[in-house]
């Protein structure tokens, strides 16, 4: 087995100043990381969200005043630049340690500055970063800085407090999580390496190989190979053969992870899904008895590379204004893992929508959350239809994105013309 390759990286300290205890992490980047992969780091480390404004600002090795950010908006200090387009390297020398005079600040309303400190020169796998250090649970987001945040953990943990009642709520809320779980002094390693592991994976993801595209298209180049010679037959009610249907969950791998009382198609979504699906892109169509390849099928089933770039482009450019709001803030949740609690989720994609203008039919409506929910389940069932996941994911809340899912899902992002989550 080969060695994995290591480069060269160094060891940052980063710490939230004035916390107490203090808040910090020990991280390990290569040296060729940008302040945008810093900051990616650093939100993953701390758990933030990444849902405000963040500035790099201090001087650099030589000496010279710098201000770095993630967006150019035109309302920024003169000479402020491109958190994307500065390397680390051009702002401390990794040989130098302690030598820093850099601060990383984040949410310019409550205003949490984290103190960035070189430990020295590291080695690193290559496309890796890693969290060798660290303490206490990273602060809640939108709690009022660090002031506002000792505040909500005082609160929290003194039933007697008039305010007791009220910050628990609130803390239960924004964190979804049981405030008897709650503990500010907790820090996992393990979970936050993990997660670096991840985001590493997005920044890094590789060139995608003809292996990844059989990976991800596996269920869909199997049933339009299955109807390239003569077609699917079909029952006189339109639906697949039952043999068919059988064999199918067969051959896919999914016998033993879909109950069925019996393998006709109205019973066995993830066969009738695909189907629908494949119908819906326009690679098959009924004729008779018959499902048959279209001219567009045939041409895409011996091309693994058309048929990614194909459907990349059917999930990026969907055909109504809700599915091209709530798209990328699905495929953004897969990407990240931070998709937004069973209780809020709906909630989230109901908000995103009236903020795009959107309205029911009549003009003035607010759009159902129940519009919401159905809409979420349809573009979620999308994704499905691909084999993104490492291992068959239905029903599964801990499912995880495969190496080549990564590629396909940043693949999509890619292509959304301008829009943004």
């Amino acid at each position: 087995m080969e060695s994995p390759t290591t480069v060269p990286a160094v060891e940052l300290r980063i710490s939230i100043s004035e916390t107490e205890p203090l808040i910090w992490r020990q991280l390990v980047l290569p040296e060729t990381a940008t302040v945008a992969e810093l900051h990616g780091a650093i939100q993953t480390a701390f758990g933030w969200k990444d849902a405000h404004l963040y500035a790099v600002a201090g001087h650099d090795r030589a000496g010279k005043k710098r201000i770095i950010m993630g967006v150019d908006d035109g309302h920024g200090p003169a000479g402020t630049e491109l958190a994307a387009d500065v390397p680390l390297v051009e702002l401390f020398d990794p040989r130098s340690p302690g030598l820093s005079d850099l601060e990383y600040d984040y949410d310019f309303g409550d205003n949490w500055t984290h103190k960035i400190e070189v430990v020295g020169p590291a080695v690193l796998q290559e496309n890796t970063i890693a969290c060798v250090d660290g303490a206490m649970r990273g602060p809640i987001e939108d709690s009022g800085g660090v002031g506002g945040y000792a505040n909500v953990v005082a609160v929290v943990s003194n039933p007697k407090h008039p305010e007791h009642r009220e910050a628990v709520e609130w803390l239960e809320f924004v964190t979804q999580e049981r405030v008897s779980k709650f503990d500010p002094a907790a820090f996992n390693l393990e979970a936050v390496n993990g997660q670096l592991r991840s985001l590493a994976q997005r920044f890094w993801p590789g060139e995608v190989t003809a292996a990844d595209q059989q990976a991800v298209l596996g269920p869909i180049l199997w049933f339009l190979n299955e109807a390239r010679s003569d077609g699917l037959l079909l029952t006189s009610a339109g639906y697949l053969k039952p043999a068919f249907v059988k064999r199918a969950m067969t051959e896919l791998g999914w016998d033993d992870e879909w109950i069925s009382a019996g393998r006709v198609e109205v019973s066995t979504p993830p066969i009738r899904n695909l189907r629908e699906q494949l119908q819906e892109w326009k690679l098959l169509r009924k004729l008779k008895d018959k499902l048959l390849l279209t001219p567009k099928g045939r041409r895409l089933v011996g091309d693994s590379a058309a048929l990614w770039d194909f459907i990349a482009d059917q999930l990026a450019n969907p055909d109504t204004d809700a599915e091209k709001i709530a798209t990328p803030l699905l495929v953004h949740w897969e990407l990240t893992g931070d998709e937004p609690p069973y209780g809020l989720r709906d909630q989230v994609l109901q908000a995103a929508l009236h903020q795009a203008g959107l309205r029911t039919r009549a003009g003035h409506g607010e759009i159902p959350l129940s519009w919401a929910t159905d809409l979420y389940y349809d573009i979620n069932r999308s994704l499905h239809r691909l084999e993104l996941w490492e291992g068959i994911s239905w029903g599964r809340s801990d499912q995880k994105l495969s190496d080549a899912g990564v590629k396909f899902l940043l693949d999509v992002q890619s292509r959304w013309d301008g829009r943004s989550v």
